[in-house]
């Protein structure tokens, strides 16, 4: 036998210690470890950013696409993702603050909700996605893509600097072609001549004030003047600046004129003087100009690239943006959020551009491939249009802030220069120096309560308020309920559904028209007691 004491010991199996509740947990089972996947949410875990959008095909309706794409992402997301995911794609800030409250690495699986009728289920995909799929969809916004009207304008100037095109709270459009100034009723379709400054001036800018009453000429003389719209008189001509005046905007009774001297003059109109104030930041000409909706910021754009915010209080800007590359025209405020704005850049620059000029923080920029000509919230939706020039002349109407494209609009053969909106926010009117003017119905009507929303709705047609108005006889539309008749024996007639802006009323004899709110008398004046009352002809 083999007394050997290490051989004793090699062959003896060691005794087994005995089993204590925590001694499983210190048991190893394997020299390495492999960390399970099941149970963990990979977006959270990962922190996965949003991925780019794949480059599509501009086509003229793509509202329909976005949505189709948004829904098969969030069937993407619920069944590769989990229940977890939500069908939604979360912030970069929402993944880093999850993922750091987690373990990347779990070595445990945690067991996920078993679906007893999964087994079961005839269809290919998990009940939450099947909870998305018959989930009621949005129904797209379809968008013309011809123009319903197209107006020729002559000698509408081929100039990016200009602003020739303005559309005023009464309905009112006034245009500048060449030395004269042209009125056109969107109610009526009747054009007026408003003024000619003859050979030796060029009209360059056109403004309303926010009633509409009156009307801001800037001249290529370097003149502002003033006009009654409703008289076709001139009230006052203000001087100041030493070449043309190409961009004009209101703010109430302030007027801010910018010119190709560099200079922006504050003009209160109540006042004597021909100006207030000067602001003096501009290297070369200004050729952009937008108020605040509260009126205490001013936003100015320049052929220096720039973009300045300035005070209502100080001759020296608050705000100094530098990130274009090319002129800056096309400036707009967002009247669904206080403190953003955009702007958009020349042809080296081709970029719409998104402040917050609260936290003069720049937010987010757009490549859109060509010149940027104008900028125009819609009023009534969180959506943009923007007008381009070389090389494509389109019209673009951009959903914010993913800005996704709802419609791309062509038509113009030129650079589409001139952008103007309707009082009710529905319909555009562009310009372009192939000397048309063309109107398009590009967004929702505005949201109200009862049938007041119908006010000021365009038709169905395209005739925004009415080409070739014929009264009929009936009840008044729901656009009038804030009139109130003499008597309750008073024959109400109307327009066609066309024109639902524009009622006739027959009262002891005297028939008195109704458009949009103003109140004008035929034989005399009817008293009507009514807050919306714009004003009495």
């Amino acid at each position: 036998a083999n007394t050997d004491p290490a051989m004793a010991t090699s062959t003896t199996p060691a005794p087994t210690p005995p089993r204590t509740p925590g001694s499983a947990s210190k048991q190893s089972y394997s020299d390495r470890f492999i960390p399970s996947r099941r149970g963990i949410n990979l977006q959270d875990s990962f922190a996965l950013l949003p991925d780019s959008p794949p480059k599509k095909r501009e086509t003229p309706q793509e509202g329909a696409k976005d949505d189709n794409l948004d829904t098969y992402n969030m069937l993407l997301r619920s069944e590769f993702l989990g229940a977890e995911s939500g069908g939604r794609r979360r912030t970069d800030e929402s993944c880093a603050l999850l993922s750091a409250k987690s373990n990347l690495f779990r070595y445990r699986s945690v067991p996920l909700a078993w679906d007893e009728g999964a087994a079961y289920a005839l269809s290919p995909v998990g009940s939450d996605a099947q909870r998305i799929l018959c989930s009621p969809r949005r129904t797209p916004r379809k968008i013309p893509t011809v123009p319903y009207k197209v107006l020729d304008a002559p000698a509408l100037q081929d100039d990016f600097y200009l602003n020739l095109v303005d559309w005023s709270s009464l309905n009112v459009l006034a245009v500048g072609l060449g030395s004269c100034v042209y009125l056109w009723s969107a109610c009526t379709s009747k054009v007026t001549k408003l003024c000619d400054l003859g050979r030796e001036d060029s009209v360059t800018s056109v403004s309303w004030t926010q009633r509409g009453t009156h009307l801001a000429v800037g001249t290529s003389v370097g003149e502002v003047q003033i006009w009654d719209a409703a008289k076709c008189q001139t009230t006052r001509v203000m001087a100041g600046h030493l070449a043309r005046v190409g961009t004009l905007c209101w703010s109430g009774h302030t007027l801010s004129s910018g010119s190709r001297d560099r200079l922006i003059l504050q003009r209160d109109v109540r006042v004597q003087e021909h100006f207030t104030s000067k602001l003096s930041g501009h290297k070369q000409e200004v050729c952009g100009l937008k108020w605040s909706f509260d009126g205490q910021q001013l936003a100015s754009g320049g052929n220096d690239n720039k973009l300045y915010i300035w005070s209502p209080h100080s001759t020296s800007p608050m705000l100094r943006f530098n990130d274009h590359s090319a002129a800056v025209k096309a400036i707009s405020w967002s009247p669904h959020q206080n403190g953003l704005l955009a702007s958009g850049g020349g042809t080296a620059d081709r970029c719409i551009r998104f402040w917050n000029t609260q936290t003069a923080a720049p937010l987010n920029s757009v490549d859109t491939g060509s010149q940027v000509c104008n900028l125009c919230w819609s009023k009534n939706i969180n959506e943009l249009v923007s007008t381009h020039g070389y090389s494509q002349n389109q019209i673009v109407v951009w959903r914010y802030p993913s800005m996704g494209k709802v419609a791309t609009l062509t038509g113009h053969t030129l650079r589409v220069l001139y952008l103007a909106m309707s009082p009710d926010g529905q319909t555009i009117v562009t310009g372009a120096g192939d000397e048309t003017l063309r109107f398009w119905n590009v967004f929702p009507g505005p949201k109200s309560k009862g049938d007041g929303a119908r006010r000021c709705s365009t038709s169905k047609g395209g005739l925004p308020y009415g080409d070739g108005m014929r009264p009929q006889r009936g009840e008044a539309s729901a656009g009038l309920t804030h009139a109130h008749a003499l008597s309750q024996k008073t024959d109400i007639w109307r327009t066609s559904m066309r024109a639902p802006c524009v009622a006739w009323y027959w009262a002891s004899g005297r028939l008195v028209r109704v458009v949009w709110g103003m109140y004008v008398k035929t034989a005399q004046a009817m008293r009507v007691h009514s807050d919306r009352v714009l004003g009495i002809g």
